[in-house]
């Protein structure tokens, strides 16, 4: 059986000019035995030169990307680019249509979809199409992200602490151009199937983001979303004009390396926190506790900490189910 992808695309990515059109992914529904899901893509190609892809959506929640790639989408000339710059600024669209971190459509997770089946269920096919069609065509990956609607988050650039070196080096300079306040390295913990993993491991320079959640979504968190887009494409030597921003601040460096960094809550029920983003925790330390909404007159469940770190993340939205993270902590990275 062949592995082709049943997605196609009504766009050229190797014609010079700009170009709006979609992913165009057949499905069956209640509504219509044949229909089309239409997934936008914009490819912006100006002559020979790197390619960079610009994912936002992954998680229809998060709107830091879709809003920033829209904007990109529109204003981006051809004569600025020098190579090819391809943007799908909704993944996961039925997400973002639906304000849910999840497909409305199959309910699965676009970022633990990787590499996705050719004859899957919507995610899966989209999947499937990115990492046989578009991923091979980047030498820059962009996946942008934030918290979500569960999560506070320091804005961030943020990768996996990879085996090669060499593509290490050029990850972490990339998302020193981007000027963000954090470069978060992190750790998988809640499964396998990500897009930046499977680009990582096809030796993409790879750059996701935290930049902020859905509450925190305004103009500082866009501002940094939209600068470091057009830093990093200007590092990657695509764009023609200068750096959005070429001032001297340094990111700081941090690492979120254990699985214990994440912090998951021990019961169900209302989270308390006790620390803010940016705070200090040392182990053992209380960093919240659940009250439980069903028996008032049990004591609340303490929530400690065991490992040291600053906080990086916490939750959102008080209501919270046993094993939901509640806190991330990091600490400063060591080179290697």
């Amino acid at each position: 059986m062949s592995n082709e992808s049943l997605v196609s695309a009504n766009v050229d990515y190797d014609r010079d000019g700009k170009q709006f059109g979609n992913l165009c992914v057949p499905q069956s529904t209640n509504s219509a035995g044949w229909s089309v899901a239409f997934i936008p893509v914009v490819v912006v190609k100006n002559g020979e030169g790197p390619t960079v892809v610009l994912f936002g959506g992954n998680h229809g929640d998060e709107c830091e990307g879709p809003v920033t790639l829209l904007k990109l989408a529109r204003t981006l000339d051809p004569s600025q680019v020098k190579g090819r710059v391809i943007i799908v600024p909704m993944l996961n669209r039925p997400a973002v249509a639906g304000g849910t971190r999840l497909s409305p459509i199959d309910g699965a997770n676009m970022n633990r979809a990787f590499p996705g089946k050719r004859g899957d269920s919507i995610t899966g096919m989209i999947a499937h199409y990115v990492s046989s069609k578009i991923l091979p065509l980047a030498d820059l990956v962009v996946d942008i992200h934030s918290g979500g609607s569960s999560m506070h988050f320091l804005p961030s650039v943020n990768m996996h602490d990879i085996a090669d070196r060499k593509q290490m080096d050029r990850m972490l300079e990339a998302a020193q151009a981007w000027r963000a306040p954090y470069i978060f390295i992190y750790e998988d913990v809640a499964g396998e199937g990500l897009l930046p993993s499977l680009a990582e491991g096809m030796g993409k320079v790879t750059l996701g983001t935290e930049m902020g959640s859905k509450a925190q979504f305004g103009v500082e968190t866009l501002r940094i979303t939209e600068r470091g887009v057009y830093n990093t494409l200007h590092w990657q030597g695509i764009l023609i004009d200068p750096p959005a921003d070429n001032t001297a601040v340094e990111p700081e460096i941090v690492a979120g390396n254990d699985t214990k960094d994440y912090i998951m809550a021990p019961g169900s029920g209302l989270f308390e926190p006790f620390f803010e983003l940016e705070d200090r925790v040392e182990v053992g330390q209380p960093v919240g506790q659940v009250h439980d909404i069903e028996h008032p007159e049990q004591d609340a469940i303490i929530v400690r900490a065991e490992t040291e770190g600053m906080v990086m993340g916490r939750r959102s939205v008080p209501l919270t189910s046993q094993g939901e993270c509640v806190m991330v902590l990091v600490r400063p990275y060591s080179v290697r």
